[in-house]
């Protein structure tokens, strides 16, 4: 592979996870108990990339723990602000003059284990300006359908309804490859690669080949999808950089499991992890590093974040680091804990309940 540069669209605010996001963006939230982020930077330098780009909001500062964190992988972190929200394309087309050649263009909140040197592969050997990683679905009606010709994208229609398009079932996946001339084009400022970058070189006749593959493809922007993510990964239906593919239980470094617990498959314990004496956890639960089950919890399907701390049984239960439910508390199903939240003993959360409540 021939790309040496990326860049990761990482500025969405993440409404729809509140409050994980109240402090984390989104990009940055754990996922197998590291920033997300930091698993798609792994996957980049496992290809070649060198330096990565990542286009953020206004404030950078919370980005800069990536800086630390990928030292080992011989990767240049470089942040671009965005001080107001230029959509999906406008932040890239600003950063434009900083790449040096053929760059690959990633959305910083999609789970996925698209096989990006056969992407990039692809793109050279057509001789294409742009290239579209693209999924299948069953249900075209809520997504935009590229249209192809013997792999060229020579069209789009927008949300067509079912047997509308037979035989064309294929959407953005959000991975692209990109000759920078073919944004240049473009003026600086609000820029959508869906509404207008790709249409429009679609009809000048540029080069746009579009690539359906059956990698993973997940949007991880609500805590149901979050919670799907994981479970991708838990279950080995995927790889992920610094999990490798799970189907089983894996305890990482110093977590520790009392001898009358009960673990059931898939399962991540993160470092600095523990599970007290007679809890039950799994299946599809992750543990984030030093987060505690405590006695006698029956805990299933959740993501627990780091220093989080479990004393009620919970199903489904998302929390942000240092979350701590307290013996005697009822935890209904799919409930969602942002950073350091408390619930007490005695307090009772209904299914789908958030904390704090979100306006």
């Amino acid at each position: 592979m021939t790309v040496r540069e990326a860049m990761i669209v990482a500025g969405g605010a993440g409404t729809r996870l509140r409050p994980l996001t109240a402090v984390t963006p989104k990009p940055l939230l754990e996922f197998c108990g590291d920033p997300f982020l930091l698993g798609v930077i792994r996957r980049l330098a496992a290809v070649g990339v060198q330096r990565v780009l990542l286009i953020v909001g206004a404030d950078t500062q919370p980005f800069e723990v990536l800086s630390d964190a990928t030292a080992d992988l011989a990767v240049e972190i470089e942040l671009v602000p965005e001080p107001v929200p230029l959509d999906t394309a406008g932040g890239v087309r600003s950063a434009l003059d900083r790449v040096s050649g053929t760059f690959l263009v990633l959305n910083g909140d999609v789970l996925t284990d698209l096989d990006l040197t056969a992407l990039v592969g692809h793109h050279r050997a057509r001789g294409s300006a742009v290239t579209i990683a693209l999924t299948r679905v069953e249900d075209t009606s809520t997504y935009g359908v590229c249209v192809l010709e013997d792999g060229r994208v020579v069209g789009f229609v927008e949300k067509p309804r079912a047997g509308e398009l037979p035989g064309h079932d294929t959407v953005n996946a959000g991975t692209y490859v990109i000759e920078p001339s073919a944004l240049e084009r473009f003026p600086a400022g609000p820029l959508s690669f869906e509404r207008t970058v790709f249409p429009a070189l679609v009809d000048a006749g540029v080069p746009v080949e579009g690539v359906a593959t059956d990698a993973v493809w997940a949007d991880l922007g609500t805590p149901q999808r979050m919670l799907g993510g994981h479970r991708l990964v838990l279950d080995g239906a995927m790889q992920w950089p610094g999990t490798w593919a799970l189907d089983g239980i894996t305890v990482r470094g110093t977590a520790t499991v009392d001898p009358s617990a009960t673990l059931v498959a898939p399962v991540l314990l993160c470092d600095g992890a523990h599970v007290a004496a007679g809890a039950r956890v799994g299946p599809g639960v992750v543990v984030g590093p030093a987060g505690a089950v405590g006695p006698g919890v029956v805990l299933t399907d959740s993501v627990l974040g780091a220093g989080a701390r479990v004393a009620a049984s919970a199903d489904r239960l998302l929390t942000g680091p240092g979350a701590c439910v307290e013996v005697g508390a009822r935890i209904g199903r799919g409930v969602v804990l942002g950073d350091h939240v408390v619930v007490s003993g005695g307090e009772v959360l209904d299914d789908e309940a958030r904390r704090p409540e979100q306006a």
